[in-house]
């Protein structure tokens, strides 16, 4: 191997690109070619859940601080391109045998005449595409930086974020004439006149969810890598060491909340739109206890981990379900309780401890037995202490 690709392969690995190198192969080209349409379409939902996880992974892992409510922006983000979706679907020629033409179904249901001002901008795609981002940001902003600056945290912070989940999933459910209640929007077909069920266009959007994951994860490794991140670190563990040398440790804080939640709303995004629907069941607690389990599993320090954790856990729920539909909770919770106990710090830190010593030691072996051995110098002639010694000096009188 060349001097070059030797540092090559050497920056891969202490930049952690390699491990997304293979991350990358797998969710790019092993699971296309190898699994039918329909698994295919259930990885592709997976994936969807790796945002929350490596959201997690910056905000738990690296900022020291446990979300129990991320299911909130997970969901916001669903129900921004839902509207968005549910809005295109209800037009008044599909819509014109209702009592109203032209306002989704559920609202007509309800005996609503007319479409709610702040469903207005969800006409637009690009304004989607913003309010994707902006709400849950937003929202995440308000509830972080009023807590932090308040210097409310640890378990209080994380029983806050689940008041918090639990209140939005009773408002969508209560204000069934805005929201579609407890069925939420389905029916989610077409966007711009694309139809998102035919099997191309889950090809499509299974390649861009991939893609979207992908450059998040380079985004949190840079955000690492910075300077942002060695103080995330060091606050998570010195939080009043930071404090005391000059840092606003509570706008570190907000900026991490903030970044988790964008990155759980692309995700629930990009699940509305393969799954064709968003409900207030992925809203509330249970499920975003379950997007913890996701980042414990794959491992909180590890943004590659928890997109793994993600996939294993999901895969775990839908093997179980199908071949032990009476049993399937509890094989899941046997399954994260034997992970976390036989493995602290998760699949990660099973590759650290295990995996990755074991590769070392392997390319070490074949080094030893491919490099040359060098051949030792050649003994010189021995020759007589006479003939070798220099001639003795003369005698002085």
């Amino acid at each position: 191997m060349t001097p070059a690709m030797t540092s090559l392969k050497d920056g891969l690995l202490k930049g952690g690109l390699g491990s997304l190198l293979i991350l990358a192969l797998i969710i790019l080209v092993v699971f296309p070619l190898t699994l039918d349409l329909f698994r295919l379409n259930l990885v592709g939902k997976y994936l969807t859940y790796g945002f929350v996880a490596i959201g997690l992974v910056m905000l738990w892992g690296y900022g020291g601080v446990l979300s129990l409510g991320q299911g909130v922006f997970f969901g916001l983000g669903g129900y921004c391109m839902a509207m968005f979706l549910k809005l295109e679907a209800s037009d008044p020629e599909t819509t014109k045998i209702q009592s109203t033409p032209g306002i989704p179904d559920f609202m007509d249901w309800n005996q609503l005449t007319e479409l709610p001002f702040w469903w207005k901008p969800f006409y637009s795609l690009p304004l989607t595409m913003i309010a994707i981002i902006a709400i849950p940001s937003l929202l995440a902003f308000i509830i972080s930086f009023a807590m932090f600056k308040r210097r409310v945290g640890g378990v209080y912070f994380a029983i806050i974020t689940q008041a918090v989940a639990l209140v939005l999933s009773v408002l969508i459910i209560g204000q069934q004439g805005y929201t579609g209640g407890v069925n939420g929007m389905t029916d989610l077909k077409t966007m711009l006149g694309w139809d998102t069920r035919t099997d191309s266009a889950k090809y499509i959007l299974y390649f861009v969810s991939a893609g979207l994951l992908i450059v998040s994860i380079l985004l949190c490794m840079w955000v690492q890598k910075s300077k942002l991140g060695t103080l995330l670190l060091a606050m998570r563990d010195k939080e009043d060491r930071v404090r005391f040398s000059g840092y606003d440790v509570s706008m570190f804080k907000v900026f991490v909340f903030c970044l988790a939640a964008a990155l759980s709303a692309i995700g629930g995004a990009m699940f509305t739109l393969q799954v064709g629907f968003m409900s207030p069941s992925f809203v509330g607690i249970v499920p975003s206890i379950e997007m913890v389990i996701f980042a414990a599993v794959g491992g909180r320090m590890s943004l590659v981990g928890a997109v793994y954790g993600a996939l294993l856990v999901n895969f775990g729920k839908t093997y179980f379900s199908e071949t032990a539909p009476d049993l399937w909770l509890f094989l899941m919770a046997a399954l994260f309780i034997g992970v976390v106990l036989a493995f602290p710090n998760g699949l990660a830190g099973l590759y650290e401890s295990h995996i990755k010593p074991w590769i070392a030691r392997r390319v070490a072996a074949r080094k030893a037995s491919v490099t040359p051995r060098t051949p030792a110098a050649p003994t010189p002639p021995s020759t007589s202490l006479s003939s070798s010694a220099p001639p003795a000096a003369p005698a002085r009188a």
